[in-house]
This record gives structure tokens, sequence and C-alpha cells, in this order.
């Protein structure tokens, strides 16, 4: 049973969906902590609910981005972290951070990598007029949402949407998808290697596993 840490910032509905695969065992593993930078985030109550032990760090109780994160590894490793999933969590990690979980850390971001990185995708797809968005789960590396892709899903953007619709349309595909990479990795089928996402020995294309 492997180790599962997850990070959040807000309302946490991946990390609910993550919940909920490692309580029907399509995760082979179990969720020993979540941590947050607020203190108000609903996803705190969902880990609570499922009797997961659930943290807040703030940000305003630390001189530097990286004292707060050399905490945050310190409370993290407490748990003994096979995979560190960050489901939401709206900090720019320091590289001592990433270094710390090279290879072993998860991230998914609501674009079609390697469009659209960093906040306000949604609305970006909508104001140029793109035809077609997604969400995609990455290996996390210094680049801000620039590590090595995994799997991406892709949704219609239909005339009339609005922000709203597209974002429920996104998470639908994310709720399905980051459970499912989480446990490839898990079972040891999936990894980072050189720099690239590798799965089953064999390394994915830019796009990630079934590429078109």
């Amino acid at each position: 049973m492997k180790n599962i840490v997850v990070l959040i910032s807000g309302n946490g509905s991946n990390l609910q969906a993550i919940i909920d695969a490692c309580e029907q065992q399509r995760i082979n593993g179990a969720i020993r902590a979540v941590f947050s930078n607020k203190a108000d985030a609903f996803g705190l109550e969902r880990a609570r609910d499922a009797g997961i032990p659930a943290h807040a760090l703030a940000a305003n109780q630390f001189a530097s981005r990286d004292a707060f994160d050399r905490e945050l590894i310190r409370e993290i490793d407490a748990y003994a972290p096979d995979i560190v999933v960050l489901a939401g969590y709206m900090r720019i990690l320091s590289p001592e951070f990433v270094a710390q979980y090279q290879g072993r850390l998860l991230n998914i971001h609501p674009s079609l990598l390697p469009k659209y990185p960093g906040l306000y995708t949604h609305r970006q797809v909508l104001e140029n007029g793109d035809e077609e968005h997604g969400t995609s789960v990455h290996f996390v590396t210094d680049e801000l949402d620039g590590g090595p892709v995994i799997l991406q899903a892709k949704v219609p953007v239909f005339a009339g949407d609005d922000e709203d619709d597209v974002t429920a349309r996104v998470q639908v595909q994310e709720h399905a998808i980051y459970p499912l990479v989480i446990s490839w990795f898990v079972d040891g089928r999936l990894q980072m290697r050189d720099g690239q996402a590798w799965m089953d020995g064999h390394p994915l294309p830019p796009q990630g596993y079934a590429a078109e």
C-alpha cells in the first residue's frame, strides 16, 4: 500500500476524486495527509470527513517561500510519501521542494499543455476562440507547468460557452484521469526518467499516453 500526500488550496474536487478512488480500491494506496496553504480551503473538510489528517500552513508565518517550503517538506516527510500530488495547489514551488520529490511529484493543469501554462486557462481559451480545450497530468519540474505530460483529456468548446461551462466540462475529465494516472504510478507502471515520462518501460510522446 503506497503512501500518498495531497496538496490543495481550494475546493478540493480533484482531492475528492482521489479519495473516492482509494476507497474503491481503484488506487492501490492511501492518502496519509492533506496539506493546504489556506486554512479555509474546503478540501481540508473533505479530508477530515474521510478521516485523513488535514494540515494548513500559512505563508505569512514564514520569512520566505524557501522557508515555507522547507517546513512543508518536513511535515510531508513525516508521512513517508511514495507520491506527492498537487490538486489545485496554487503556490509556486521552490527548486528545493521540487528536487525533494523529483520523479514522484504530480500536477494536473487545466489546459492541453504546452498551451496556456499558468492561470486563467479557461478564459484564454474563450478569448482566443478555441474549439478544443482540456486538461493535462504531468510530472512537476522547475519549469512552471512544463514537466513531461503523462495523460491529457480533451473537451469541446461550444459557441455560447462561458467560463463556468468550460470549467465544469474540464473538471469531469480531471476527476477521471487524475486517479487513473496516480494508480499507474503506485502500481509501478509510470516513472520519470531523463526528464521524460515512461509508461510500461516505454517513453511517452510529448502529449502523453494515447496521444493522437
